[in-house]
């Protein structure tokens, strides 16, 4: 069963100016050698919101959450967090934020108890507090079956639990996920999505990283898209779907050869060629369905789509590869 948010979860404090974006991106380029990783991307993320980065494999995502997290300097442009420069505060900014990375930085040999004494030692929670808020995360994140265990004997999913608690045991104002649902089974996922909703609701401001376009348009309130180290579009993932594409899709399975004659005499209708299938946006695909079956023009009828537009569909569109592998 799932839990309500606990009050004791809820931010110890917020940004010093709610109205001002908790991170704030200005200018921001990092280069390796020659190859310019992120391209001088500005970026405003609201304080309060769950908001996604998404791009294809070297688009800058993971590079961009280690400059706002103080791990990568930039080399051009400022990166500030809470208002405050990374760079000149990182520790103070480092205190106020939680991260859960790619790869789940536990001590496996300890339990899950044992971790996250060792995490809030880190952040000189005093004991007391520290044993309260183990005891909320227990519950929260559904770990006390398994609190004991070694790290290194549970599965994946209970894995990236422990390693989620483990970033909000100071109760951060942010909160920043790298792929925090990769390799998990869709319950695992699930349950996590509704965890980081709650999360979202009790005032702490979420940054993630995702491969999944449902795990972006069910989470996310704002998302920018990357590809080759920019920001390509940014907004809410409806507004991206408006703004792109339309609202309904229609899939059509026929020879790339096809599309100039189906589309002859076809006005205001924007399209996506993905393999042997031809994606046509409109706002009322049924009714353009109408008018190509009436000229025959629909290829082959058993594999006709009608579908509401995605934000797999915005991406595509946008960046013209699928969303794989990690930046």
């Amino acid at each position: 069963m799932l839990r309500r948010p606990m009050p004791s979860l809820v931010p110890d404090r917020l940004a010093e100016h709610d109205s001002d974006p908790i991170v704030a991106c200005e200018g921001v380029a990092k280069r390796y050698g020659d190859r310019l990783a992120v391209d001088h991307i500005d970026l405003a993320v609201p304080a309060g919101l769950c908001f996604g980065l998404l791009g294809p494999n070297g688009a800058g995502k993971t590079t961009m959450l280690r400059m706002i997290y103080g791990a990568t300097p930039p080399s051009a442009g400022i990166v500030r967090v809470f208002g405050l420069d990374v760079t000149q505060h990182t520790r103070r900014v480092r205190m106020r934020l939680g991260v859960t990375l790619q790869e789940n930085a536990l001590v496996e040999v300890l339990s899950a108890v044992e971790n996250l004494r060792i995490f809030a030692r880190y952040h000189r929670l005093p004991r007391v507090t520290s044993e309260r808020r183990i005891e909320e995360l227990l519950d929260f994140l559904e770990l006390r079956s398994h609190a004991t265990l070694p790290v290194r004997a549970l599965s994946g999913g209970f894995q990236r639990r422990v390693a989620i608690a483990v970033s909000l045991i100071h109760r951060p104002e942010l909160l920043i996920l790298d792929e925090p649902t990769t390799g998990l089974d869709p319950a695992v996922r699930l349950a996590l999505w509704e965890r980081i909703r709650e999360l979202r609701s009790a005032g702490t401001t979420v940054l993630l990283t995702t491969h999944y376009m449902d795990e972006a348009q069910r989470l996310c309130d704002r998302l920018a898209i990357l590809s080759a180290g920019r920001v390509v579009a940014d907004g809410s993932p409806a507004a991206l779907i408006r703004q792109h594409l339309a609202a309904q899709a229609l899939e059509l399975t026929l020879p790339a050869g096809e599309d100039a004659r189906v589309l002859a005499e076809i006005r205001d209708v924007r399209t996506l060629r993905m393999g042997r299938r031809l994606v046509l946006f409109a706002d009322d695909a049924t009714a353009l369905l109408e008018t190509l079956r009436e000229r025959g023009r629909t290829g082959d009828p058993s594999a006709v789509v009608v579908r509401p537009a995605n934000l797999e569909d915005v991406f595509l569109a946008l960046t013209g590869t699928a969303l794989e592998g990690d930046a």
